[in-house]
């Protein structure tokens, strides 16, 4: 053995040593630790930069059944974060710019039952006192943003049912008129554009027409809105998304694009003669990352200004002189910060690389300290601030401390080359405890999307299962956002295809490794996950467990029910009716007379993303060819759950399932703390 490479052996004996010692002294994470962890999102910096407000959501009383959020503040410079506002029915607080004002939606005076009446706009001095209502506005408002000069504020607002409407849905006439209006697959409401000074408090309409609104910004000069906006609501309509500015002071409204992509995150120039937004391209929707486009205010012709970058794009914003724009960005599924040269389309990295998520939420008007959510695998989410001089990130909480005393998976990255020769990435997250050459059971966990990602942020479920025993691969297969345009085009006419070889040669490559043990396999996944997981089912009787949430197993049948433009667009193609034969043979309910892996499948009554006959289609299929199955259906939840009573049930009921199908072992999830306390008075 040469000299590098007994120190190379020291110091991994050393490392695993490390690991060893902390899995001694911590216990493994349960799903209650998960679900009761403290949430922050939302961290907005004050303009002189030294205090960032943010929202803090937590569980308070298990019995509730819902999560409460509130109103928090952080120095910049240190100290403890504290509540800023008490009321748990405020949020989106922002800074005038100024800074001597903080706005808000409250419901905080509004009772429970209050019709479409919906939030109002609440202000607070930025050192303190007492919180005002700014408006008292007939309909539901939904967003607002400040002018430049601090003296007013613009704001979207639905329009409100006539007594006559309110009467007759209260009778009972209340039929929904899908794809008609603002109506989809569920009711909707048409909005407006409204403004309101500080000083005189009246609100003034700006907009004549009855419009569903998403994205809008004033201009520096407060004199113009530029906003996107779509005539209806019909289920596949986002390409009709289109950007117009309108006159606060006449209500002229001036189309800006008129084609078939979507358009959205709105910014003016600081010369107010320019507008840049994001948009996959400038002729239809394409499957392809968001860029940043300019377009003159006035009119004209969009140009391409973030070419050079390949990655999906959050929040952006302009500097005074008008020579960079920094953003929140995505790439290889890390998120960090970055800096456009306007003029040279040239992008640079401002936080340095790593296996973590750097969130940019707000900037100080002189773009030197951006503020964010930031986590790691091993790092819950907190709010950070990153001076964009120099890329250091700061954290300012420390919001679930009790993390401090858990058993943490060890996490690493891992590439493969699939069958066809693509490269692919997975995150790989091993027991605490775990010694090279040991032999694991894989839980293979497939994403969402098809256009979603794995990123190296902190997935507690993850940790649950890797103290429970469980390798779990998260694979980024083709398909997957922020790898670039070729990568997410991977599965176009294709889906099922090369993603699925994507999956089962990394399952490969680990048994290569010596890390998975063949003969104990399960998958699991939700949405494009559960779809892919069926499929793969379906394909191979490797695995024996599956867990499949909101799924999709019938292509034809999912067409009129669910979203269907990124199936006809891309990743089928054509319609069921022109295209018949590839909508039947890229259904996993096909093939399901090959599935012999014992699955369990979650859905939401109200999910509209993938409607729940899709999960009792496969379920009816598994029982009557009489393999093991079972179908749990949650009330109220869409297509992402909300009640931690139904995450629980959720997770509990696929981790037993999963270990006795892949493993053997008959588990039982540990009583929650608070009701345990109650078994024992």
């Amino acid at each position: 053995m040469t000299r590098t490479a007994a120190r190379t052996a020291v110091l991994l004996c050393f490392l695993f040593a490390a690991a060893s010692a902390t899995a001694q002294n911590h216990r493994p994470p349960t799903v209650d630790d998960v679900i009761d962890m403290v949430q922050v999102s939302d961290a907005q910096i004050s303009p002189n930069g030294k205090r960032v407000l943010f929202t803090r959501s937590e569980i308070k009383e298990w019995k509730a059944n819902k999560r409460v959020s509130s109103i928090w503040v952080a120095g910049v410079d240190g100290g403890e974060p504290y509540q800023f506002l008490g009321s748990d029915k405020d949020r989106s607080p922002r800074w005038s710019p100024d800074g001597n004002w903080v706005a808000l939606l409250s419901t905080r005076d509004q009772k429970e039952g209050s019709g479409d009446s919906g939030a109002e706009i609440w202000l607070i001095r930025a050192d303190g006192g007492e919180a005002t209502r700014l408006t008292s506005h007939d309909g539901a408002i939904r967003a607002f943003e400040w002018s430049a000069d601090s003296s007013r504020i613009f704001f979207t607002a639905t329009i409100p049912q006539s007594e006559k409407e309110k009467a007759a849905e209260k009778s009972g006439e209340d039929a929904i008129f899908v794809d008609e209006g603002p109506n989809g697959q569920s009711r909707g409401h048409y909005a407006e554009l409204w403004t309101i000074p500080l000083d005189s408090r009246k609100e003034t309409r700006i907009t004549k027409e009855p419009l569903l609104i998403g994205d809008f910004a004033p201009s520096p000069d407060g004199r113009r809105v530029a906003y996107t906006w779509r005539p209806d609501a019909t289920r596949n309509g986002q390409y009709k998304s289109e950007i117009a500015v309108v006159d606060v002071a006449t209500s002229e409204r001036q189309e800006l694009t008129h084609n078939q992509a979507p358009e959205s995150n709105l910014m003016w120039s600081p010369d107010g003669q320019s507008i840049v937004f994001e948009a996959p391209d400038q002729t239809r929707w394409e499957l392809a990352e968001g860029k940043l486009w300019i377009v003159p205010a006035s009119g004209g012709t969009a140009k391409i200004i973030s070419g050079r970058y390949s990655g999906a794009i959050g929040r952006a914003v302009w500097s005074r002189d008008g020579q960079r724009i920094v953003f929140g960005g995505t790439k290889n599924g890390r998120a960090g910060i970055y800096e456009l040269n306007v003029a040279s389309g040239d992008v640079r990295a401002i936080t340095p690389a790593g296996d973590r998520m750097v969130g940019l939420d707000s900037v100080t008007p002189d773009l030197t300290i951006a503020a964010g959510i930031t986590s790691s695998p091993t790092a819950p989410p907190d709010v950070s601030i990153t001076t964009l001089s120099s890329g250091d990130v700061t954290t300012l909480t420390k919001v679930n401390p009790s993390v401090g005393s858990l058993q943490l998976a060890t996490f690493r990255v891992m590439t493969w080359t699939s069958r066809d020769g693509t490269k692919i990435e997975g995150l790989l997250w091993l027991p605490a405890d775990y010694k090279p050459g040991t032999k694991l059971p894989l839980l293979l966990s497939v994403h969402g999307g098809p256009a979603g990602v794995w990123t190296p942020s902190f997935r507690g479920i993850n940790h649950v299962y890797a103290g429970l025993g469980w390798a779990v691969l998260e694979p980024n297969v083709r398909g997957s956002s922020s790898y670039g345009d070729t990568l997410l085009r991977g599965n176009m006419k294709d889906i099922g295809g090369g993603d699925y070889q994507d999956l089962m040669t990394g399952v490969d490559k680990l048994i290569a490794d010596g890390i998975v043990d063949p003969q104990q396999l399960a998958i699991r996944g939700w949405s494009y996950g559960g779809i892919l997981g069926g499929w793969t089912i379906t394909q191979t009787p490797r695995f024996k467990a599956a867990s499949l949430g909101a799924m999709v197993t019938d292509w034809s049948s999912e067409y009129a029910m669910g979203f269907n433009h990124d199936v006809r667009l891309w990743y089928i193609g054509g319609t069921p009716w022109d295209n018949a034969e590839a909508y039947r043979r890229q259904s996993s309910y096909t093939h399901i007379a090959s599935v012999t892996t014992p699955t369990i499948l979650f859905h939401g009554e109200e999910d509209t993303t993938d409607t729940i006959g899709q999960s009792m289609m496969f379920y009816q299929g598994l029982k009557d060819r009489a393999i093991a199955t079972r179908l749990i259906r949650f009330p109220r939840e869409p297509h992402g759950f909300r009640e931690p009573h139904h995450q629980r049930i959720r997770d509990i009921e696929e981790i037993a399932w999963l270990m006795k199908y892949a493993r053997g072992i008959d588990w039982k999830a540990p009583a929650r703390p608070d009701e345990a306390k109650k078994t024992t008075e």
